[in-house]
């Protein structure tokens, strides 16, 4: 599914990955792991397309993107990566369902299909009754789920979240992470998540700890 070989990436002087080899199979749900500055969310971005590293490849299914042009690159992303971030990002000046909606009207579909996919999943998450409502109206946890529901709307085959759950209370955290493996159930979609949280970490189906800019062990 994903395959990152000898991913090399500095930022001036400092060497941040040193050659970072990553394999990722469809349907699985892996944690990657690690202390501030190991490189975890560096090498999410470049596996996500939003960054191109120094030296290496990342190919999904075979298909080396970083080939790709800027313009194809983005078009790529838009289809087949969703995203999740630590603070959900979501515009305030629009309701939850145009968030949602946001990706498949910047692909093209029109806001009729774009609006009905976002309704469908707001319904599988709980959240149709807070379609209209903006994002200051939503509780952390709403947030987040929309957030997630968002990174959903183009069916994409990955879903990459960084930090996910860092900014909610315990009884949202475990509600989220329940959600991913429903998630994999029954949209089939391939997790890469950086987590600092060790019981999310270990319900994953593999562990990726990193340290100082390399792949220091995988858990099975």
């Amino acid at each position: 599914m994903i395959e990152a070989k000898g991913i090399h990436k500095s930022f001036g002087r400092v060497e941040v990955l040193k050659g970072v080899d990553l394999s990722i199979a469809a349907g699985e749900v892996v944690a990657l792991v690690g202390a501030s500055g190991a490189g975890k969310t560096t090498l999410l971005q470049i596996v996500g397309t939003l960054s191109r590293p120094d030296a290496g490849t990342v190919r999904y299914d075979g298909r080396d993107v970083l080939a790709m042009s800027d313009r194809e690159l983005s078009r790529f992303r838009n289809e087949h990566i969703g995203f999740v971030f630590q603070l959900h990002r979501l515009l305030p000046e629009f309701t939850l369902a145009e968030n949602v909606a946001m990706p498949a009207l910047i692909a093209g579909r029109s806001r009729r299909e774009s609006m009905a996919r976002a309704m469908e999943l707001l319904d599988y998450l709980g959240l149709k009754d807070r379609a209209g409502h903006r994002p200051a109206q939503l509780s952390g946890g709403e947030a987040q789920r929309g957030a997630v529901a968002r990174a959903l709307v183009n069916r994409p085959s990955v879903v990459l979240a960084d930090e996910p759950s860092g900014s909610l209370d315990s009884q949202n955290r475990a509600e989220l992470h329940r959600l991913f493996f429903d998630l994999r159930r029954d949209m089939g979609a391939t997790f890469l998540i950086v987590t600092h949280d060790e019981s999310l970490a270990a319900d994953c189906d593999r562990t990726v700890r990193m340290a100082d800019g390399l792949v220091h062990s995988i858990i099975q």
